[in-house]
């Protein structure tokens, strides 16, 4: 929906299950159009896409896309930003690490990402221009050599200039976020800096990366690093970092007792990854890869130092805190807060929860459709509360 200073506001879409384009396309009419019922009847709605590499092939072709136009305007609907980051299935079989291959070190990654702009820049509005985030590059562990660096640099660059071409051709401001997750290459705010001041230096003085590459600031992810939200976003944006999208999300905080941990057992599920940020009493951070592997050190005594976990587990944002569990929602109110001082930071924010399929019952009381209607009337009366409004 389209907000006050020029913000959009969507959630995506990767909520639902989409694995070729009559799948989305379905899910879109099942659920995309009942929440718009619910939340912004008889006004514009915005939709955050999720295109994997086979829905993004089909919707490409001319006459689907062509209908998929029609359909947009003829339910007062528009897109714009795509979630480019799985690029297979995301629902119903083991994605864990595999989220992030292809990455970009290869031309597959690179093509599928130009396909998808190719898309965006057709349906996306003047108005609101187009975004796609992606990859944090890769997964650390699969990164070994200086050569892939510098393949990863290389075919960012490519894009940058397939993302510059369409936006001149168009005349739509398009541009790409990278998104920063725990355990990948980019994991930080200080990672994402020093990857795009490499950038820089690969081509000193072209200004297109500034225009046309960004960082897509998940809220959960980097509360998980247990970075504070105004501190980096003022980084990010002090370096002349783009932020080219932000999301609304939020992660699980617990103190990791005997019970606790009893209790997280519900949410160790084999579909998704869970990384894991423990502080240390002395202040020092280690990183469990999941969080089974979290849990299992814990079972060994190995995490007695531990006085908090963060959890990469998107729980809704309306979720209170319970006597166990708790979230980094004080973290995405600092986002809410530090864009409510200077709206012309960024103006796509898209909420981002796509665990609906194995939250643990206790969070799955309401259909999907009342859950997503919930996270806009949690974020829109955190947004108002800050002066920003739906547009009239």
């Amino acid at each position: 929906m389209r907000l006050s200073h020029g913000i959009h506001l969507a959630y995506c879409t990767n909520i639902h299950r989409g694995g070729d384009w009559p799948e989305t396309f379905r899910s879109l009419n099942e659920h995309t159009l009942r929440v718009r019922d619910r939340v912004s009847s008889g006004k514009p709605y915005a939709i955050g896409l999720r295109l994997g590499d086979n829905a993004s092939r089909q919707l490409a072709q001319a006459d689907e896309l062509d209908k998929f136009r029609a359909w947009l305007e003829q339910n007062e609907c528009y897109v714009f930003t795509i979630n480019g980051f799985p690029y297979g299935d995301f629902h119903g079989k083991r994605v864990k690490e595999q989220v992030y291959k292809p990455d970009w070190t290869t031309v597959e990654r690179v093509e599928y990402t130009k396909r998808l702009f190719d898309i965006l820049a057709v349906i996306a509005p003047a108005e609101s221009g187009g975004s796609v985030s992606t990859v944090p590059c890769s997964f650390k562990e699969f990164i070994n050599t200086g050569e892939q660096v510098e393949a990863m640099r290389r075919n960012v660059w490519d894009v940058v200039e397939h993302i510059d071409a369409l936006s001149e051709k168009t005349g739509k401001d398009l541009h790409l976020g990278l998104e920063p997750e725990p355990l990948c290459y980019l994991e930080t705010t200080g990672e994402m800096i020093r990857f795009y001041r490499q950038l820089r230096d690969d081509r000193p003085g072209d200004d297109r990366l500034s225009r046309r590459l960004g960082i897509n600031y998940d809220a959960c992810h980097l509360a998980v690093e247990f970075e504070e939200a105004a501190a980096a976003l003022g980084s990010l944006i002090a370096e002349g970092v783009r932020i080219s999208k932000l999301h609304f999300s939020s992660a699980l905080k617990v103190r990791p007792n005997a019970e606790t941990l009893d209790g997280l057992a519900g949410f160790a599920e084999d579909i998704y990854f869970h990384q894991v940020v423990a502080n240390g009493a002395d202040g020092s951070l280690t990183r469990y890869r999941d969080l089974p592997d979290a849990l299992a050190a814990a079972a060994r005594g190995e995490t007695s130092d531990d006085t908090e976990w963060r959890i990469h587990f998107h729980v809704p944002l309306h979720c209170p805190p319970t006597a166990l569990f708790d979230t980094t929602a004080d973290q995405l109110q600092r986002v809410i807060e530090t864009l409510a001082a200077n709206p012309a930071i960024c103006s796509h924010i898209e909420m981002e929860t796509y665990t609906w399929e194995v939250l643990p019952g206790e969070l799955k009381q309401r259909d999907v459709v009342d859950q997503l209607a919930g996270e806009y009337d949690w974020t829109l009366a955190k947004l108002a509360e800050q002066g920003i409004h739906p547009a009239d």
